[in-house]
């Protein structure tokens, strides 16, 4: 593997060079050797030239420090300053601030890369939906890395061989399988990736990084920061939607965070996390995430402070461009689109990495045994009649539709600009059995949008059928589940000390660690020298006070004469000379200093007189 090295000019070349490996989305890796003032931005800088990336505002550089504690890496910072763990350094690379439209990214090869992400968020669980849009997701993950359906090359089980949700039962792959089969025949990967981000930013969790955290009620819930504002999860259910306008202020103290939000009337959000650390990363998090989608330009991001009267916080500002930005840049990219060297299922390690790990997330419904077969094939028929299931096809056949990676951008963009006249298409269609009872659907559907409405402004919306439970390894604090997975994070502190104690050899530790507490105390009161009483201390407390006063008066005693002969002097210093010609200068020079100056010279002559005629 090729190793780069970057040199700041300022430092000269004999320092020692540190290893650094980053960590791609597609699970291989880059190499490179740093120095020690190397700053963040050249790691990320040297990652997006590797992929001959330009919208590289949407990505960051992700690390874990010794406590298990994640933390993006600060650009204007040393990476040596912020890293803990011992060299080499690993670290990843991921998507930072998800687009709030993914049809406006300008290149295929942003498009791919977050097609890369969304497909690791589904595969970890941090990206719930419903089962219809599971099945459609996994669908186009598979028409984009095995292209149509071949009945010689994919035998009738081909999708059980491949990791795409953490649970992957067999009535979800017989769904993928008929939607790969033919729902989305014909498509390129490129369209098949593209009809993926339109589905993905749909969803309630999209670009979610779930932060595992208590609420007043000691009840688990994750908080995330998208591109609408921030969400609170508990359970299956979204019940906190606060947008970006209508948040105030976010601040931490210790181990609480707190959410301040106007809406109808003020609104404080309180909850609790496991260490302060993760309570500090989940802050920052919400600031950069608030100052990316809320501003209009970079120059109206502010200094963000979680200082208060009782708490020492610390001061933090977004330096990168906002989303408008980076919209606005993305527009003006005048250059031939890149290739995409996409990685088949075969070639990536993002499936097969991860498969020895326990992951908690069912896609599942919950439902009885015997009526699983019928609900699958009744769940598929929906699936098909569902409107935003059609998926955004080209104009082309379907010969056509599978390009070389010259032409592949080239499809990209014919793909992009008749999606949604394909779109519409799709949805005006009509069955021949639907006339019948239209006008009692659309009463029907008129109901569930306004029920709908009503809960999305109560703010709490059934997300899925299943909790949403990310995998416990993935979370931005991780616990393996041996160990209880993430209510290992908030277990009571009674409840460990009683653990502790009920072990025979943790007792002996402790009875040993007070025996040598005990001696340590007597030696070091026994080389102490005896303590003062009260009057003493009074009495030295004195002593200290009268000792300054003295100072303070002996300085101004110096002080006001050196300052007097420096005025009447005839110094002309600028500042002496602005003092003379002030009012308040002029009458004390009329009034004390020159009657005081006539005195004194009376009393030296008449004392000369004396000492001339004795």
């Amino acid at each position: 593997m090729k190793m780069l090295r970057f040199r700041s000019p300022s430092i000269p070349s004999l320092n020692q060079e540190i290893q650094c490996t980053v960590r791609l989305l597609d699970d291989s890796e880059v190499s490179c050797n740093i120095q020690r003032e190397t700053k963040g931005q050249f790691l990320l800088d040297h990652v997006c030239n590797h992929y001959n990336l330009m919208e590289r505002d949407y990505f960051g550089i992700r690390y874990v420090d010794p406590e298990k504690q994640r933390h993006w890496l600060d650009p204007g910072k040393p990476v040596v300053k912020q890293m803990k763990s011992l060299q080499p350094y690993t670290m990843c690379f991921r998507v930072k601030f998800y687009p709030q439209e993914p049809i406006k990214i300008k290149e295929e090869l942003t498009r791919y890369l977050l097609y890369l992400q969304i497909k690791r968020d589904i595969y970890h669980g941090r990206l719930l939906c419903p089962f219809a849009d599971a099945a459609y997701l996994g669908a186009c993950i598979v028409q984009a890395e095995l292209g149509d359906h071949d009945p010689d090359e994919h035998p009738d089980d081909y999708i059980a061989d491949f990791k795409l949700f953490p649970k992957q039962t067999l009535k979800l792959e017989r769904k993928i399988m008929e939607l790969h089969r033919v729902e989305l025949r014909g498509l390129s990967a490129t369209m098949a990736e593209l009809n993926l981000l339109q589905r993905a930013y749909m969803l309630d969790t999209y670009g979610v990084d779930p932060h595992p955290c208590k609420d007043f009620t000691g009840t688990t819930a994750f908080l995330g920061f998208t591109a609408r504002g921030f969400v609170v999860f508990q359970g299956n259910k979204r019940i906190h939607l606060l947008k970006w306008a209508d948040v105030n202020k976010l601040k931490f103290e210790g181990k609480t965070f707190y959410v301040i939000g106007l809406q109808r009337e003020k609104l404080v959000l309180t909850f609790h996390t496991s260490t302060p650390a993760a309570c500090k990363h989940l802050w920052k998090c919400g600031v950069e995430n608030q100052a990316f989608y809320k501003c209009a330009k970079s120059s109206q991001i502010k200094t963000v402070s979680s200082s208060t009267i009782f708490f020492k916080g610390c001061r933090f500002r977004y330096s990168g461009r906002v989303a408008k930005e980076v919209i606005e840049a993305s527009s003006k990219i005048q250059r031939e689109p890149p290739p995409v060297r996409r990685a088949g299922f075969c070639q990536s390690k993002s499936f097969s990495s991860l498969s020895h790990k326990q992951l908690i997330m069912n896609m599942e419904p919950l439902m009885p045994a015997e009526n699983r077969d019928t609900a699958a094939d009744n769940g598929l028929l929906a699936l098909k009649d569902s409107v935003h299931l059609s998926p955004l096809k080209p104009s082309i056949t379907a010969a056509e539709a599978v390009p070389d990676d010259s032409t592949g951008s080239a499809h990209a963009e014919a793909g992009s600009a008749e999606a949604g006249v394909a779109a519409e298409g799709s949805g005006s269609r009509e069955r021949p059995g639907e006339k019948e009872g239209g006008a009692s659907r659309d009463v029907e559907k008129g109901k569930e949008e306004e029920e709908e409405e009503e809960e999305e402004d109560s703010g709490a919306l059934t997300i899925s059928d299943m909790v949403y439970s990310p995998c416990a390894s993935m979370l931005p604090t991780p616990v393996d589940d041996g160990e209880g997975g993430v209510a290992a994070l908030f277990q009571s502190p009674a409840r460990m000390l009683r653990e502790l104690h009920a072990d025979p050899e943790v007792q002996r530790e402790l009875r040993a660690e007070r025996e040598r507490e005990v001696a340590m105390e007597t030696a070091r009161l026994a080389t102490c020298p005896p303590q003062r009483s009260s009057w003493q201390q009074l009495r030295a407390c004195a002593r200290g006070a009268a000792r300054l006063v003295a100072v303070a008066g002996g300085l101004l005693l110096l002080l006001l004469p050196m300052m007097l002969l420096l005025l009447e002097s005839q110094l002309d210093v600028a500042f002496l000379h602005d003092i003379r010609q002030t009012p308040e200068f002029q009458q004390f020079h009329y009034d004390y200093y020159c009657p005081m100056r006539r005195w004194l010279l009376c009393e030296l002559d008449m004392l000369l007189e004396a000492i001339v005629g004795d």
